[in-house]
């Protein structure tokens, strides 16, 4: 018969036992939570997202702090964001990994996707504060994590949305010198020579997207490097003068379209034409008029969203994509735009002030002169011409001049009206303009200098020219309601 161990050696081997019983938990514990998340990830890759959801939140229940919860709180918010599109779903997972797991590098990747969330949520420049304090939270934290690039330059996004440009352009060259030859990086030279651009900086702007064409040639972003280089050179470098280049697109005979009245570029490049005679916009593909949106009688503007769905301002109401009417206050709306935050601004040529409505269909008044025409700009604001101040503004997201151009100025006459103005993305604004001793068109420069200018009898053409759009290639179109056609301008 075995006798009982001596008091001092079963306390040793119980501890033993139970350090092995705590050691051989903790190792099922690690077994089941890679387990779980496993079973979750076979079943996510089948699209079984369901089925992927119980799975992971057993784990969440199970084994809160394991880096295998971790990894399944990043997948399932980049399922509400990529799959479901509901980024606000992902807020509060993004936000218990940053709780829990504040010393993962994922914790990294969480704050960049929740800033930018919040910057996609931000209505005016002053709301992007919060995201910028989430984009600053993964440089300070987390200087290894991949998501650092990112974060640079989504910060250099919103310092541009705030038009902070020098913090702008510093966070979009971090972005670009820790993976030169990234997607990121290319997209971060992108909007760094835009900023160069708007600081008057034209050579460093040329160069950094001609650094984009050289690394990355087979990119998407040399493309985009090309024509804006390209209609660069072409508006401020070289002195051609401005010539009719006759019906377009070519091949088309005069009245293929019925009354054009606005014309709008879409984020592609695609051009949108409003048919006052059809009461409806079309856009056009392969040389023909493919109807786009609903039909609507009498607009007055044309906007196109960053989905490429056309809004219209009418005398009476906003008509936003989805449908939705929102009504207008002002008498005599002239134009409309867009802007980069989901607000509209709508002029008046009765009422002295600039209307804005938000997203969420609120609307303010900015004291302004009366508009005759509006058009966006590169920099997040509008350019307004007002016939009873004689002047064409360029205003910042705030509504704030920038530039001030009277009319006529560098011009060999002075005109009176501004019927239409137009743009492009990279700072270029074009008119029609009438009355006085000049009636033709304008281009003028992100400064307000004038590019090119001609009248209708140097063009050699004539008609009711209502619109004007800039196309990629640095065309200048213009629609003739009363000739029912298009002509181009090079």
């Amino acid at each position: 018969m075995t006798g009982l161990l001596p008091l001092s050696r079963r306390i040793i081997l119980a501890m033993a036992l139970v350090a092995m019983s705590v050691c051989n938990l903790f190792a099922q514990d690690l077994d089941i939570s890679e387990k779980l998340y496993r079973s979750g990830e076979r079943a996510y890759h089948t699209r079984s997202y369901a089925e992927a959801f119980e799975t992971w939140n057993q784990l969440l229940q199970t084994a809160p702090k394991s880096n295998f919860t971790a990894q399944a709180l990043i997948t399932m918010a980049h399922y509400y964001i990529d799959v479901e599109k509901k980024p606000d779903s992902a807020i509060p997972l993004l936000e218990r990994l940053k709780a829990d797991h504040i010393k993962s590098p994922l914790a990294g990747e969480a704050m960049l996707l929740r800033g930018e969330i919040l910057a996609q949520r931000a209505k005016k420049p002053a709301d992007m504060k919060e995201a910028i304090a989430e984009f600053n939270r993964v440089v300070d934290l987390y200087a290894d994590t991949p998501a650092l690039a990112g974060a640079h330059y989504q910060l250099g996004l919103a310092y541009q949305g705030q038009s902070s440009w020098g913090r702008a352009l510093q966070s979009f060259l971090e972005a670009y010198r820790l993976d030169p030859l990234s997607t990121i990086a290319a997209q971060a030279l992108l909007q760094a020579a835009e900023v160069l651009d708007i600081k008057g900086d034209l050579q460093g702007c040329l160069r950094l997207l001609e650094r984009i064409r050289e690394r990355l040639p087979n990119s998407p972003e040399a493309k985009e490097a090309a024509w804006r280089i390209a209609v660069r050179v072409k508006w401020r470098m070289q002195k051609t003068p401005l010539k009719s280049e006759g019906l377009w697109p070519p091949g088309k005979a005069p009245k293929w379209v019925n009354t054009p009245t606005l014309l709008a570029l879409g984020p592609d490049g695609d051009l949108y034409i409003y048919e006052d005679g059809l009461d409806r916009a079309d856009i056009l593909r392969n040389n023909a008029a493919v109807p786009v949106g609903m039909p609507l009688k009498g607009a007055k503007a044309l906007m196109i969203a960053p989905n490429g769905l056309p809004w219209f301002l009418t005398k009476q109401s906003l008509v936003r994509l989805d449908g939705t009417l929102l009504e207008l206050s002002g008498n005599a709306p002239t134009g409309g735009v867009l802007d980069r935050w989901g607000t509209v601004w709508v002029g008046d040529k009765k009422v002295a002030a600039l209307t804005l409505i938000g997203a969420d269909g609120q609307s303010k008044s900015l004291p302004s002169p009366t508009t005759n025409a509006l058009t966006p700009l590169a920099n997040g604001g509008v350019a307004q011409a007002s016939d009873a101040n004689r002047d064409v503004k360029f205003l910042d997201a705030n509504g704030q001049p920038q530039v001030w151009i009277p009319y006529g100025k560098g011009l060999p006459g002075v005109f009176r009206y501004v019927l239409a103005l137009g743009s492009d993305s990279i700072g270029h604004v074009a008119a029609i303009v009438d009355g006085g001793d000049f009636e033709g068109v304008v281009l003028w420069g992100p400064d307000g200098a004038v590019l090119r200018q001609a009248t209708w009898h140097q063009l050699g053409i004539s008609g009711k020219f209502v619109a004007i759009a800039i196309d990629r290639s640095g065309g200048l179109i213009l629609a003739d309601r009363s000739n029912d056609l298009l002509l181009r301008l090079n």
